[in-house]
């Protein structure tokens, strides 16, 4: 009968140094970029492949983005760069070097409301709450968008943002209530 070869010690797997933390120590892949954020001049060291949306709640606490899907779909994490919006969840932190961003934080103050603001509690667009932050920096962003005047049109311009309560009506008519008041830019 063939003998079986018998270990003289036995290594176990805590005893083995884990090679996916030695290279992630040896692959440094973090960044510093400088950004604006609201307003103000933000320096940041972060892993390259830190989204926005990651940096922005995460790192400057910045919390009133949301993070909704992840992939997105939803719009919860709609954030303005340099006046465009944009799904922070899909956009890397670094990548906006040098960029201007503007979240809910930065479009208006308790004491003084953006129109829009004012106007989705008016027509109750809030809701529940989770996706009126990505819904209003869509919304802001509109305003200056050539969008036609209709619902409709709204409707469309919007539907990168999704409302699990489905108050989909009240915030077109906060939205069109302040596009009523807008001067026209002709």
């Amino acid at each position: 009968m063939p003998q079986r070869h018998t270990p003289q010690s036995k290594t176990t797997h805590a005893d083995t140094p884990n090679k996916t933390l030695q290279a992630k120590a040896a692959d440094d892949s973090t960044v510093t970029f400088t950004m604006s954020v609201n307003g103000q001049s933000e320096t940041l060291s972060l892993d390259s492949r830190t989204t926005l949306l990651d940096a922005l709640r995460e790192h400057l606490h910045l919390t009133g983005t949301k993070k909704g899907c992840d992939h997105g779909q939803c719009g919860a994490c709609t954030v303005h760069v340099n006046g465009r919006r944009v799904n922070s969840c899909l956009c890397f932190a670094a990548a906006c070097e040098g960029d201007t961003i503007t979240t809910i934080e930065g479009i208006g103050e308790v004491e003084a409301l953006h129109p829009l603001q004012a106007a989705f509690v008016e027509c109750d667009g809030y809701q529940c709450g989770y996706c009126t932050a990505g819904q209003l920096m869509s919304a802001v962003a509109l305003l200056d968008e050539p969008i036609g005047p209709n619902d409709d049109d709204v409707r469309e311009a919007m539907s990168g943002n999704l409302c699990r309560c489905g108050a989909y009506q009240n915030i077109v008519s906060a939205i069109q209530s302040v596009r009523a008041t807008k001067p026209s830019s002709k």
